[in-house]
């Protein structure tokens, strides 16, 4: 897959099928309309694509207005849902800048500008919620005849529901909040997941007999945080059992920064610029402050031992449903 920062690239494909989203998450929702573009595009032999935005324009226009906490919080880091993209067949990610230039686009300038000249897409498929152009002023009933005026088509996706919940965004965004990591994977379709090269630390939960896996979450307002039961990825050839903190570190340090530090159970190889995933499969409980390393070390062997539990537990169950 290729990824591209802005339309003015000599390599981009002369003819696409394109899709258009923030895509945050590439939830059972998106998949299907991924599906759908694959699909599409193998059967007239255009490159099937997926035009993003970076920033999200609701944290353009929250940052904007100076109110930057009442944008949406994010799921996915961008590694992660350009991961998602490719495994879902797409061969080429154009990652736009939404700036003020890009606001200011009515939806006739951006079909023509954007879509048609810069993308060269042939077929546009949206979901049933799409809103494009300044002031969010274009529907898909502007885009279908935009399209066929140009000699393109324009079609629609339906909603993707499970037991009428409707899967979005918004809906991944609140399971994480309320730490239902069930829900989550039945929204996205597989565990939830963050993955990464592992970084340097300051080696405190190596000095406190909890060495650590440091990633970065690259959003400055994750959708979830706390300690969880995890599974990683990339060390062996069979997923690790682990415990999880992901957040701002309040028991040691305030500068902000947030962090997946991932303890893997026995297991004590090199890791560092590894690339790895890991999957957050229940949550045990919210981040913490400790007034010391004591009462910090024994809440994280509590942590340890709750997880073991609970993949002890896996385990158990696992073998009754194949008896």
């Amino acid at each position: 897959m290729y990824v591209f920062r802005g339309i003015h690239h000599k390599s981009l494909a002369s003819q696409t099928a394109l899709t258009i989203g923030n895509f945050d998450g590439v939830h059972r929702g998106h998949l299907a309309m991924l599906h759908q573009l694959v699909q599409v595009a193998r059967s007239r032999g255009l490159v099937p694509t997926v035009l993003t935005f970076e920033p999200h324009p609701r944290d353009f226009f929250a940052t904007l207005q100076g109110h930057p906490d009442s944008a949406p919080s994010h799921i996915s880091t961008l590694r992660d849902k350009l991961c998602a993209l490719r495994e879902a067949g797409v061969q080429q990610v154009v990652v736009l800048r939404f700036d003020p230039r890009i606001a200011a686009l009515s939806p006739e300038e951006f079909v023509v500008q954007i879509v048609w000249q810069g993308l060269k897409a042939q077929f546009v498929l949206v979901g049933d919620d799409f809103r494009f152009g300044a002031r969010r002023a274009g529907d898909f009933a502007q885009l279908d005849t935009l399209m066929r005026n140009l000699g393109g088509e324009a079609r629609q996706m339906p909603v993707v529901t499970e037991t009428a919940l409707r899967i979005s965004s918004s809906a991944v965004r609140q399971a994480l909040q309320a730490g239902d990591m069930e829900t989550t994977q039945v929204l996205l379709g597989r565990p939830y997941a963050i993955s990464g090269h592992v970084l340097h630390g300051a080696k405190l939960g190596r000095k406190l007999g909890f060495p650590t896996l440091n990633l970065r979450f690259d959003r400055a307002r994750p959708a979830l945080g706390g300690v969880f039961v995890a599974r990683v990825h990339g060390l062996e050839l069979a997923p690790l059992p682990a415990v999880a903190s992901l957040g701002t570190r309040p028991a040691v340090e305030t500068d902000g920064r947030v962090l997946l530090e991932t303890h893997v159970f026995d297991w004590h190889g090199e890791a560092y610029g590894k690339l790895i995933r890991v999957e957050l499969l229940h949550k045990l409980r919210d981040e913490a402050h400790y007034p010391d390393l004591t009462q910090l070390i024994a809440a994280i062997q509590n942590d340890s031992d709750q997880a073991r539990a609970w993949f002890a537990q896996l385990a158990r169950q696992t073998t009754r449903d194949r008896i």
